[in-house]
Formats: structure tokens, sequence, C-alpha cells
């Protein structure tokens, strides 16, 4: 496996990175068989793995944790902060406070004492990005945190962030976790180049769209898939814009099958075969999962195939606007001009 230079950093990543959402109650509740597939992924190469406080309540940064038991300094481990983590209104966010106290409680359940990537989950509308940076530079420099990044900002949040960074002498983020999928290009227009001007690296998450790229659902078997993990409306088959994906998968499915690999191999190459991206979260649940993901990581996909993706998927284009992590702030009734 070929590894690549997180932005500028100097660290050089796996293109696949194991998203460790699915270990825990949210997913594979077998702790074994979680920290079996870890250490798979970790002996095949993958030297970076992604995973949040919220995922399973805290149950898969404590799995983790548990699987890099004497294999700790051989990987990129990042964890995020953000998501509600109880009923306190405090025990969420990007304050100061909440920051302070929940990295201890990671670094708690990953049984570590250094976490390399810190990321803020989500843009907050209500919190000033240097609150956030502030309290995270503290923690890079007390040597608990080594990089910080963020995750699902836009273009103009990713540019303010790196501006008050060097605005104020802060650390800035060297990293942005977006979606990004064949179906989900929307980052392409405004995303991706704004992270390239600033040197950042771009860790991109979901790429099988949900399990719309995994062959799961087809025109002939579609039924709304249930996960507590995923909002329904993502996937109501009835909708025009789910009708139009399940179409595009189809051909995608065919286009697949002509270059010779799987679809869920077409899907993951077509993300970490664009320059601008650094690693692809695959997010496994099963060991046989883990296994349909690696190849992915030694293939080129050709000009004609892409120019074929193009042509189902236009580029900079969400298909369904529902997958997209962005706006959900800017365009709430209170904030339009009505």
């Amino acid at each position: 496996m070929e590894y690549r230079p997180l932005g500028r950093t100097g660290v050089q990543l796996s293109p696949l990175c194991l998203g460790a959402m699915m270990f825990g109650p949210w997913g594979n509740s077998d702790t074994a068989d979680s920290i079996r597939i870890i250490h798979r992924a970790l002996d095949a190469g993958i030297n970076f793995i992604d995973t949040a406080d919220v995922y399973s309540g805290g149950a898969s940064e404590e799995i983790v944790g548990q699987a890099l038991d004497g294999r700790r300094d051989d990987v990129f481990l990042a964890t995020k902060f953000f998501m509600p983590m109880s009923e306190d209104p405090n025990q969420r966010g990007g304050s100061r406070r909440w920051i302070i106290r929940e990295v201890e409680n990671s670094l708690r359940r990953l049984n570590t004492d250094y976490i390399d990537l810190y990321q803020v989950h989500r843009p907050s509308p209500d919190t000033d990005v240097e609150e956030t940076l502030g309290a995270l530079s503290d923690l890079v420099r007390q040597g608990k945190v080594r990089y910080i990044g963020s995750s699902s900002y836009s273009g103009s949040q990713i540019v303010e962030a790196q501006w008050a960074s060097r605005e104020r002498n802060l650390e800035r983020f060297v990293t942005e976790q977006p979606p990004y999928s064949i179906l989900v290009r929307g980052i392409e227009e405004d995303i991706l180049p704004t992270v390239q001007r600033h040197g950042m690296g771009t860790l991109t998450y979901s790429p099988l769209s949900g399990g719309w790229l995994s062959g799961r659902w087809r025109k002939d078997s579609a039924s709304a898939p249930t996960s507590s993990a995923r909002p329904n409306a993502r996937f109501d088959m009835s909708s025009p814009a789910n009708q139009r994906k399940l179409d595009i998968v189809e051909e995608l499915a065919q286009l697949a099958e002509q270059t010779g690999l799987a679809l869920i191999e077409l899907a993951i190459a077509f993300v970490i075969n664009h320059p601008g991206v650094t690693a692809a979260i695959v997010g496994p649940r099963t060991m046989e999962q883990l296994e349909s993901y690696l190849p992915a990581a030694d293939i080129t996909l050709s000009t004609d195939v892409l120019d074929r993706i193009d042509q189902l998927v236009a580029p900079g284009v969400t298909v369904n606007p529902d997958d997209n992590s962005y706006g959900a702030h800017e365009l709430t009734a209170q904030a339009r001009r009505r």
C-alpha cells in the first residue's frame, strides 16, 4: 500500500482510513470481532484510524483503545468532539469548557496519552472559531494533541478558521473531513480547491454514500434500510432524487463489470484517485466488508472510466441534496431573508 502526505505536515498516511463508527452498539456489538477487524486492517497496511466520542456513546473509542494495546505508536489516531454526549447542554459543542473536559474522556477511552488528530465534528453557529482554536492550541502545546482538524466545514468556514489562526497566532486546522462519493460530489466545486490552496489534507467520509454504492440497493430490490446512525429521509426510495440515484447505480454497476471491478472497488477508487484527497474513510461492520474495501487502495482508474463517471454525475454535483452536510444552519428559516 502506497502512503500519501497529510497536507504539508510531513505525516504519511494510507489512502484508506479505518473508520470506527460501526464498532460498538451502533453496528458490531461483538468487541472481540471488532478488534479482529482493526488488527486485520493494520496488518493490511492501513496506518490511520478515525473515530469520535459520540460513536456508540464512547464504546467505539474504547474498542479502538483495546485494539491498539501494544500497537499505538504504529497508528495515526484521529477522533472527534462536538456532538451531544448527554442531555446537558454544555456537554457538546466547541466551547473551551467542553473541549478541555472531553479530550480527557477521549484519552481515557482510547487508552492513550496523546491523540494524533483532534477534529471538530461540525462547525458551531454560535461559538467563535477563535474560542475553539484557542482551546485546541492549548491541547497541542500540552502534548495531548498533535494536530487539529475540522469536519463538514463550508469553504468560507475553512478560510475563516485559517485566517483566525494566522491573525491570533493559534494552531491551524491541517485537515478537513467532508462527505465525498460518486453520488455526492459537491465538495469538488469549492471545498477541495479551498483545502488544497491552504495546504490541508482531505479525509473524506462515506465513499459508498451510506451504502448506495455497495450494490445493496438496486432498482429490482429497493427498500429503505434501517440504521440508528442514518436519517431515514436519505433513503426514501419514493423520492425523485433517490430514484435518480438508483438509475445511476445501475449504470455504475455495469461500468464496474466492464472494467473488471466490483462496484465497491470502483466507488472507493474514484474517491482516492482524486489528487486533492488524502484518504477515504471506510467504516466496515464486518470482516467481509473490510476485505471488500481493501483492493481499492491499489486501483488506478483510467481516464475513460473517469470520463464515463462524469457523464453519469457531473463534477461538483450532489444528486440528492439531502446527502449534503452543509447549509443546516445557514438555510434555516430564521437565517433566511423573510
